[in-house]
C-alpha cells in the first residue's frame, strides 16, 4: 500500500474509515489493470454506483471528478464502480465482495487496506457504455422562482418554462 497516497486520501476525506478504503483499493486496482494515471481533463472516467466515502478516494487518484464531468454518479447504492479511459477504450467494473459482518470498524478497514484487488473485487465488464464527454449547456431563468438552471433540465409547466424544483409532476399515479 502507498501509504503516502492514502494519508493524501484521508487528509482530502478528514478521516480514515472503511469506506475510503473501499475507493482507495478500487481505484489503485484500476489504475493498475488499466494502466492508468491522474486524469487532468476528462481522459478517464469513473461511473460510482453510490455516493459513500470511497469516492472521495477515487477523486484524489484518478483525478475524476462532477466539476470535470468525468465522475458520474450512477444512483444503485452498490459498492461498484466502472473506470473508462477514452484513449484506448479499455475499461472495468469493479465489485467489492461481501465481506467482514463480524469484524468492527477498524478491522474492517485494516482487512481492506491489506487485502489483494482480486480479494476485495469481482472485476467485470460494465454493462454500460462509455459516458459522453460533458457539455455545456445554455442557462434558462425559472419563470417561476427566478433560478437559472440548465436548459436539458427546464420543464414546461402551464405555459411557463420552470425548474425541476418548481415542476409539479402529474401523472395520475402511472
Amino acid at each position: 500500500m502507498n501509504k503516502e497516497l492514502w494519508d493524501k486520501c484521508v487528509k482530502f476525506h478528514g478521516h480514515e474509515c472503511p469506506g475510503l478504503a473501499i475507493g482507495f483499493k478500487a481505484a489503485e486496482a484500476a489504475i493498475a489493470r488499466l494502466g492508468i494515471g491522474f486524469s487532468p481533463d476528462e481522459e478517464i472516467v469513473c461511473v460510482t454506483e453510490n455516493d459513500a466515502c470511497g469516492v472521495d478516494a477515487i477523486q484524489v487518484m484518478t483525478g475524476c471528478t462532477c466539476g470535470k464531468g468525468n465522475l458520474i454518479f450512477r444512483d444503485r447504492v452498490k459498492s461498484a464502480y466502472s473506470f473508462f479511459e477514452r484513449s484506448t477504450g479499455k475499461s472495468i467494473r469493479l465489485v467489492l465482495k461481501p465481506f467482514g459482518r463480524n469484524m468492527d470498524r477498524k478491522e474492517k478497514q485494516e482487512y481492506l487496506l491489506n487485502s489483494s484487488a482480486e480479494d476485495l473485487f469481482e472485476y467485470k465488464k460494465p454493462h454500460y457504455s462509455l459516458p459522453q464527454k460533458a457539455k455545456i449547456f445554455q442557462t434558462i431563468i425559472c419563470e417561476n422562482c427566478g433560478e437559472g438552471a440548465s436548459d436539458h433540465k427546464i420543464r414546461f409547466m402551464d405555459g411557463k418554462k420552470v425548474c425541476l424544483d418548481c415542476f409539479e409532476e402529474y401523472s395520475r399515479g402511472f
